[in-house]
């Protein structure tokens, strides 16, 4: 069996990773290293109606951002307001709007070289007319400050409101039993964000040593400091099965002991 390459985001965020990887013939294992806890309905309904009240434009922050408000939307969001621009810095966020039936979205193209604040600023600063207009944002709890104060430079009134909640899995159970199944054994993990890492040192799942791909410099930089054995990826899956194959090349598994 081949070395497993391990996927860290939230389980329902998996799917689109998991499926492009191992079509690109990566041996991939989820280890989910972020737990998300939807707000309250009331808190939902809120942003909801802060939605159809028509801000100029509404970010979403990731899809776990998006998929909250299903509860008090529906599937389909028959009732977005089709003038009012959507946000976002990742594909996985704008193909969840999508499906959504939200037409006009505003993310980095696919083949971008990275997927941050940074690269969706300028996308957002061509559209221009901040000034006092009404921009929501919906996250987990925080993030994407940068961006909002960019916009607020402009002029824009910036709204932030909490839809979900990203927790530290509790370290039992079926992925406690997934890592200890991994030790002894070489594995990479795929690390998409900061609070995975930390939450995977917290847990001692991840230890230092270990190897692992990180799709942001910064992620990178956080595991260098915690003395992982790290390579930065671009965020697609084309360069992660690349860099995974490379690895696993130089770190085949273990043959079993003759008997």
């Amino acid at each position: 069996m081949t070395a497993p390459l391990i996927l860290t985001a939230p389980a329902a965020q998996q799917g689109r990773w998991q499926s492009a990887l191992t079509a690109l013939g990566v041996e991939v294992q989820g280890v989910p290293l972020i737990d998300i806890v939807v707000a309250p309905l009331e808190t939902l309904e809120s942003a909801w109606a802060a939605v159809m009240r028509g801000p100029r434009l509404v970010i979403f922050v990731s899809p776990s951002a998006v998929a909250a408000l299903d509860a008090v939307a529906g599937l389909k969001w028959i009732g977005w307001p089709r003038p009012v621009m959507t946000g976002c810095v990742g594909p996985a966020t704008a193909q969840a709007l999508r499906l959504r039936g939200v037409r006009d979205v505003v993310s980095p193209a696919e083949d971008s070289e990275r997927f941050e604040s940074e690269a969706l600023w300028p996308l957002l600063r061509e559209r221009g007319g901040w000034q006092g207009a009404s921009v929501l944002m919906l996250r987990g709890d925080g993030g994407r400050e940068w961006l909002a104060d960019q916009l607020a430079a402009e002029g824009a009134a910036v709204q932030a409101l909490s839809v979900y909640q990203r927790v530290c899995p509790d370290a039992s159970g079926e992925r406690q039993a997934a890592v200890e199944r991994l030790r002894g054994a070489p594995a990479l993990w795929l690390l998409t964000s900061a609070q995975a890492l930390k939450h995977g040192l917290a847990n001692q799942w991840i230890r230092p040593g270990d190897f692992a791909l990180a799709t942001h410099p910064r992620i990178a930089e956080a595991a260098h400091r915690e003395h992982l054995r790290v390579e930065l990826v671009r965020s697609e899956p084309e360069a992660v099965a690349a860099a995974w194959r490379t690895w696993a090349a130089q770190h085949p598994p273990s043959a079993p002991a003759a008997c």
